[in-house]
């Protein structure tokens, strides 16, 4: 009997050790899952914002194309016009807003670039800072 009381004291300690080594296990198991988890939800969410991010400059990159070709048009409008200059007239668009800068040969004129500019596809406004010419003596 003092035998088995010899035996019996290390084979609980070893039945404790391993039921702590399995709980132990089973928590990193469960600790293992959740860093997955969070791993995994955080590259869902870096994806989603790449995706945003990316129609984002899509969106931007087609407006400052959509600027840049109606900008291109009024240029050509107005190298048209034998009374306008071209050179003369510095034209900005943005988000289809034309900006006229520069001079014209008289208020005639001036009025005509703006009716030039407003007739291009894609302008929704346009603010004629064109001012007339002084005439030559």
């Amino acid at each position: 009997m003092n035998m088995q009381r010899r035996f019996a004291l290390p084979v609980a300690a070893v039945v404790l050790a391993t039921m702590s080594l399995v709980a132990c296990n089973r928590n990193e198991s469960a600790s293992v899952e959740r860093s997955a988890e969070r791993a995994a939800d955080s590259t869902r969410e870096a994806a989603r914002d790449t995706a945003n991010a990316t129609k984002d400059a899509a969106k931007v990159m087609g407006e400052k194309v959509a600027d840049a070709v109606i900008t291109t048009s009024i240029n050509a409008e107005l190298a048209k016009d034998t009374t306008l200059s071209a050179l003369k007239i510095n034209v900005d668009t943005r988000d289809g807003k034309v900006m006229l800068r520069g001079t014209a040969p008289d208020a005639t004129a001036r009025d005509r670039a703006t009716k030039l500019a407003s007739g291009v596809k894609g302008v929704t406004s346009v603010d004629n800072q064109l001012t007339v010419a002084a005439a030559k003596s």
